[in-house]
Order: structure tokens, then C-alpha cells, then sequence
């Protein structure tokens, strides 16, 4: 499990967690001033829109309406839209 850390002037400050995310989780992250219901819209559409970062989700078995998403799943998303 890949984990990122910062320093700040009161010491280590954790970053994002590459982890396994439940999908609602992962969208509030990214969306956070957003409901639960709206933010998993918003990613989904982010997802849908782009066909490389779909392309590549499906191919390690990402499928709508998956409530889950792999550690991996997570990395890629991350890789395409950056960290929360």
C-alpha cells in the first residue's frame, strides 16, 4: 500500500492513501463541498468522458456501478486526474 507523506512546520502530515476506496468515498474527496450523491455523479461523468482512463479501468475490471474500486483502480484514477 503506497502512502504519501508531506512535512509541514508541526511535522509529517499524511497525504493521500493509495488504498482501496469505496466509490462514494473516492468522489467526496474530490468533490468535497459536494453531497455524496453529487460527487459520485461528478466522477462518474469524469470517468465516462474520458476514454483512455475508462478504457483502462475496464480492462482491470472496473465496471459501472461498481461500489468498490481496487487499489489499483484508485492509482489509475489518480494518474489521470491527480491526487484528491
Amino acid at each position: 500500500m503506497a502512502q504519501r507523506t508531506t512535512e509541514n512546520k508541526d511535522g509529517p502530515e499524511k497525504g493521500f492513501v493509495l488504498r482501496s476506496y469505496g466509490y462514494g468515498e473516492l468522489a467526496l474527496l474530490y468533490f468535497p463541498n459536494s453531497t455524496k450523491k453529487s460527487a459520485t455523479t461528478q466522477l462518474r461523468r469524469w470517468i465516462r468522458r474520458n476514454e483512455e482512463l475508462r478504457r483502462t479501468l475496464n480492462q482491470l475490471g472496473f465496471a459501472d456501478r461498481q461500489r468498490i474500486l481496487t487499489p489499483r483502480q484508485v492509482e489509475v484514477v489518480v494518474q489521470f486526474v491527480g491526487e484528491p
